[in-house]
């Protein structure tokens, strides 16, 4: 099974902020950004809610084109595609992250392993 993801062209600059001008779908961004290049299962994510909640947000960011998400047996590893995103967006990503980082009011993800990229 292959699920769809947007090409890079077709990433959408107002698709992308309004992704991830959510709270969870920040958080997870966030989350993906401090563990770079390791796909990460879905349950890596349950801190932020209900498995329908997540497989919501996880969904958005997918058609977004801001996670790559790889069906692997029964399991959905996530990655972020920050090539791609820096292609179409230069420094987008690493702005939006930047800005998360020094915001207390966003969901917790992975508890104390956190760590936000300089």
């Amino acid at each position: 099974m292959t699920l769809p993801h947007p090409n890079t062209d077709q990433i959408s600059l107002p698709i992308v902020l309004g992704v991830l001008g959510d709270p969870t779908r920040l958080a997870i961004v966030r989350y993906l950004a401090s563990k770079e290049g390791v796909p990460l299962n879905c349950s890596q994510f349950l801190d932020l809610g209900s498995k329908t909640n997540l497989s919501y947000h996880l969904a958005k960011l997918r058609e977004a084109g801001v996670t790559r998400a790889e069906v692997v047996g029964t399991n959905r590893m996530i990655t972020l595609r920050r090539a791609d995103l820096d292609a179409r967006f230069p420094g987008l990503l690493d702005s939006v992250i930047a800005a998360a980082g020094a915001e207390p009011a966003l969901p917790a993800v992975g508890g104390h392993d956190l760590e936000i990229p300089a």
